[in-house]
């Protein structure tokens, strides 16, 4: 197969998403205790709230049921793998809606005003010039930087091809899911006490 084929093959739709700087969880696979047991939480999960909770890490429909209907994993390693499988069979469509869902979190409270200027008006010159949300993985950047790093990552994505341009918002929404799926294990794992968060006392 192929990768990413599909995703140049039609223009994306213009979407009205606005900036999205996305929440960037610090949880990586080091740091979480018992991995065996965090995955028996998720695989543990009904389709629905699956689903549903898949819906965080990545905002397609198409790509959180197909997820969700290829449980149980046996390790992380497989869950990332049909992660990246399901983002590369992506459609432009598929893409669209995922951009679509991406929020703006808040800046900082010290932000300055100039800040929220210089924001919105380098995501307006980004959106004009797309179609579509801007988004960024940022990693183990400190939340501090983020804006810069973000305000840097816009003004140079501006001068890509359109093609060429939505082909690095999949990569970065990729790397998104895979951070976000490590959260969500964190998230329907077990708790402290042995007991997994969805079940009674």
């Amino acid at each position: 197969m192929t990768r990413g084929s599909t995703l140049s093959a039609h223009p994306l739709s213009r979407s009205t998403g606005r900036l999205a700087i996305p929440a960037q969880t610090r949880t990586s696979p080091a740091s979480l205790p018992d991995l065996p047991e965090l995955l028996d939480g998720f695989n543990a999960l009904p389709a629905d709230e699956a689903t549903h909770r898949l819906l965080g890490c990545l905002r397609n429909l198409r790509w959180a049921r197909r997820i969700a209907d290829h449980r149980p994993y046996p390790t992380v390693e497989a869950l990332f793998a049909a992660s990246d499988e399901a983002a590369y069979d992506l459609t432009a469509a598929d893409l669209a809606e995922a951009l679509a869902g991406e929020t703006l979190p808040p800046l900082p409270d010290d932000a300055y005003e100039a800040a929220h200027m210089a924001l919105g008006a380098a995501h307006a010159a980004y959106e004009a010039r797309f179609g579509h949300a801007f988004v960024i993985y940022l990693g183990d950047i400190p939340a501090r930087e983020a804006l810069d790093r973000t305000l840097e990552a816009i003004r140079s994505r501006l001068t890509n091809d359109p093609d060429d341009e939505r082909i690095i918002a999949w990569e970065e929404l990729r790397r998104l899911a895979r951070q976000r799926l490590l959260a969500l294990l964190a998230d329907t794992g077990p708790r402290p006490d042995g007991r997994h968060p969805r079940h009674g006392a």
